[in-house]
């Protein structure tokens, strides 16, 4: 019944929407096609615009290589990594890499990018207060040791020997180092094509073209982001024109190939387990909640019927993925999960216990609907469950360290993005003792976790591989769900072609207008 209504929701919303933007359409898409900006619409609001918390997607689609800008970055089309602010880079040793910087370069403050700046920024996302998403998710918690022996020249040392950093780089945007060390900034002053003009907490944040900028210069001159929660809505502002970007569209809602583009987006959903809270520190009670996931009736009812069943925190075309995992997705299967609770009931666990569904109503399309289903799939197999959703502030209280030290069992539905090339920027972040998103500790875990850090080619490979095998039949940590298909509606006014990055960026700088 929640998920008819649900459904129910959904369509009234889209409905009201169509009538709503068709009243305003030719005004307001013709005030905006005369002032050439273009509008992006999100499903909310960022919570700040720090460069530290780029690979965050609600502000990394404003932040990232438009306002502040990576020393290294990869290309989507084969995972190259090519100069940003950084023209090369050189092991110097197992523990040093150099970095040469990139030269006439200066902030939208005017003030000069150099070797100087850059260490400031990237030792401020080591400050222990600040908890920088893009710190605890790229590079971990010990701090490197950063200097600039001259103005052009980086070098960064690390604790191990560390043959991925400048891929780890790729991840890491840089500030100006006068930024706040006691909060996050919402006007980050960085080096890329855009610069905040305004910030109109709960309508707009607006860009402009910063014509000082060191690369080719951007064709649009401003851009205004916006954010509606309803799928139906945004995918409804760019139809009628009010909108030339609307990103996280719902399958339901890409119904014109004329507009709607699709593509497989790095995220993989997921519900984290923490096992840390009884009854769900026994593996039977965790087996028993996969068994008893309709994935497929998800799969089929709810979001795109693309997406796939996941195994793993990693996309098949990431090195280091166990495709052996993905022969293995745990079939629906309630009768075995209620045998399984019946088993753990007998040896004294106590299976009665109220478990919280935490869920996230803006985390993917049709988000809100998942849990719904999810919350009568559980109680069909005899848990005692109950769905609370959270906004985007409360929601990050949950997800990230320090967690509430009175929490009881929960799981929390989760959406993880790696399209970076490598696991490390998935297992230790998600599943070691200190990972920043981690409910795990696991002795040998952490263990192994140290030794393939440091190991390159094939036999890296094959140790995350068998990382994957532990945790997926060992440790049971998450149920599973799926990696994602992404939609984006596109106005036909504007050149932009989403790829895989589009989940997290939007590069505005290679958008034009026709």
């Amino acid at each position: 019944m929640k998920l008819n209504r649900g459904r129910f929701r959904h369509q009234a919303a889209a409905a009201v929407a169509v009538v709503a933007l068709a009243a305003l359409a030719p005004q307001q898409a013709g005030a905006q096609a005369n002032k050439q900006v273009l509008t992006v619409v999100l499903p909310s609001e960022p919570v700040d615009l720090d460069n530290c918390n780029s690979g965050v997607s609600t502000i990394g689609r404003v932040v990232k290589q438009n306002l502040t800008e990576t020393l290294v970055q990869k290309d989507p089309k084969d995972n190259s990594l090519k100069p940003r602010l950084a023209t090369s880079w050189t092991r110097v040793n197992p523990t040093t890499w150099q970095f040469k910087l990139r030269q006439g370069v200066t902030f939208h403050d005017g003030t000069p990018f150099n070797a100087q700046a850059a260490k400031r920024s990237l030792d401020r996302d080591f400050v222990a207060t600040m908890k920088c998403r893009d710190r605890v998710k790229y590079l971990g918690e010990v701090p490197f040791v950063i200097t600039a022996p001259d103005a052009e020249t980086l070098v960064m040392v690390t604790p191990t020997p560390d043959p991925i950093l400048p891929m780890r780089m790729t991840g890491i945007t840089i500030g100006a180092g006068e930024l706040p060390n006691e909060k996050f900034s919402l006007k980050p002053v960085g080096t890329g094509p855009y610069k905040v003009s305004n910030w109109l907490a709960g309508q707009e944040v607006l860009l402009v073209r910063n014509d000082n900028y060191w690369g080719a210069k951007p064709s649009i001159e401003s851009v205004r982001y916006i954010w509606r929660n309803e799928s139906a809505v945004r995918a409804a502002m760019v139809k009628i024109g009010e909108a030339d970007i609307a990103v996280a569209i719902a399958s339901q809602d890409a119904n014109d190939p004329k507009l709607d583009y699709s593509y497989l987006n790095s995220e993989t959903s997921a519900l984290r387990i923490d096992q840390s809270r009884k009854p769900l520190d026994d593996k039977r009670v965790r087996l028993a909640m996969n068994y008893g996931f309709d994935r497929e009736m998800i799969r089929s009812k709810i979001i795109s019927k693309e997406a796939l069943h996941a195994t793993q925190m990693v996309f098949p075309s990431i090195p280091g993925h166990n495709h052996e995992l993905d022969k293995m997705v745990r079939p629906y299967d309630p009768a075995k999960a209620r045998q399984l609770l019946a088993e753990a009931k007998a040896a004294g666990v106590a299976v009665d216990t109220e478990i919280i569904l935490q869920g996230r109503p803006a985390g993917y399309p049709n988000s809100e609907e998942v849990m719904e289903a999810t919350l009568t799939m559980f109680k069909g197999i005899g848990l005692n469950v109950k769905l609370i959703n959270y906004e985007t502030g409360p929601y990050n209280a949950l997800n990230y360290k320090p967690f509430p030290e009175n929490r009881g069992p929960a799981l929390l539905q989760v959406q993880h993005d790696n399209n970076f090339g490598d696991p490390v920027f998935s297992i230790p972040y998600r599943y070691s003792c200190d990972g920043g998103v981690s409910t795990l500790c696991d002795a040998k875990l952490d263990a192994d976790i140290v030794k393939v850090l440091q190991l390159e080619g094939e036999p890296r490979v094959k140790a995350w591989q068998e990382l994957f095998r532990y945790l997926y039949e060992e440790v049971v940590n998450e149920v599973w769900m799926f990696h994602m298909v992404g939609f984006s509606r596109v106005n036909p006014r504007i050149e932009y072609k989403p790829d895989v990055t589009a989940n997290s960026e939007i590069h505005l700088a290679n958008i034009t207008f026709k």
